[in-house]
């Protein structure tokens, strides 16, 4: 708070701006009330379900952290959640390393049409993932795409059903992830490319840089916040696919593409386990936060 001095020699205070605070949390209170009404309170709803022994129907019997422990003690959900580590590889790190690559090229190469490009690679995040799934299983059926292009190039011996397939099942889901995903994180990269000053190039040139230094030197480091975010969004969107693995496998062969997200639907709805289900849920939320957490954390850190 600052005072002046009035004419009649009385001190006045004058309030800096925005004061008092509270009128600012009644501007925020509306968009708090929706926040909580359909984020924080179904959370917390999921939380109390997780305390308990309940299908659905009946009463309830209090189980405490009985439902957690099943976690680290099944080894079908402990599965899970390594599958879903698995698909990180190819949602998050495959479409990262793809992503910068061709926004490196497309960025230095300035090629015409880039808006176009852009455009068409970002495609797939416009298309439903159901329908994404359902066209991909064909790609990957015994008589399917995958499979009449191998038997065209004379490798017969290479063809499977390969959603059938114990081995490639799980490998064959995370291509799905590594095509939709690759887009996005192009677009993104490419969008904090476009905005490195060329100055930075061109000093990294006269020190005598070449296409790869300058890369690792310049690039790299101006598309930081990028990479958190597409990071963050690709993570976020490996752990809780559920749709892709629904229509593909349903969890199949056995629960090798068995992933959390699937087993919180499979306990709730098909073995009416809904605490188990809710437990499940809340431990998929809790490792979501702090993967993506760490990401922004490690980029911060970095930044400053």
């Amino acid at each position: 708070m600052s005072s002046r001095v009035s004419e009649g020699g009385r001190t006045s205070t004058s309030r800096p701006p925005g004061e008092p605070r509270r009128v600012a949390y009644l501007y925020l209170l509306p968009a708090f009330v929706v926040y909580a009404a359909f984020l924080l309170y179904p959370i917390g709803r999921a939380v109390q379900f997780s305390l308990y022994d309940w299908d659905g129907l009946s009463v309830g019997r209090w189980a405490g952290l009985d439902n957690y422990a099943a976690i680290l003690a099944d080894e079908g959900l402990r599965a899970a959640f390594g599958h879903a580590l698995v698909l990180i590889g190819f949602y998050a790190v495959g479409p990262l390393v793809i992503g910068l690559a061709l926004a490196a090229i497309l960025n230095h190469a300035k090629v015409r049409g880039l808006g176009f490009f852009r455009t068409v690679v970002f495609l797939p995040q416009v298309i439903a993932m159901v329908v994404v799934a359902i066209a991909w299983r064909r790609v990957y059926a015994p008589d399917g795409t995958l499979n009449s292009l191998l038997g065209a190039l004379g490798l017969d011996s290479l063809t499977r059903g390969w959603l059938g397939d114990y081995a490639f099942a799980l490998p064959a889901v995370g291509v799905v992830g590594t095509w939709f995903e690759t887009g996005l994180v192009t677009v993104l990269l490419l969008a904090g490319m476009s905005r490195i000053p060329a100055d930075l190039y061109e000093a990294a040139r006269l020190d005598g840089a070449g296409a790869v230094r300058e890369f690792f030197a310049v690039t790299l480091p101006s598309v930081r916040g990028e990479i958190a975010v597409a990071l963050t969004l690709t993570v976020i969107a490996a752990l809780r696919t559920f749709d892709l693995v629904y229509v593909t496998t349903r969890g199949g062969p056995g629960t090798s593409t068995s992933v959390p997200s699937y087993e919180v639907y499979h306990r709730a709805f098909g073995l009416s386990q809904v605490g188990s289900a809710a437990a499940v849920g809340v431990t998929l939320t809790v490792v979501i936060f702090a993967i993506s957490f760490g990401i922004n954390r490690f980029a911060d850190r970095r930044v400053s």
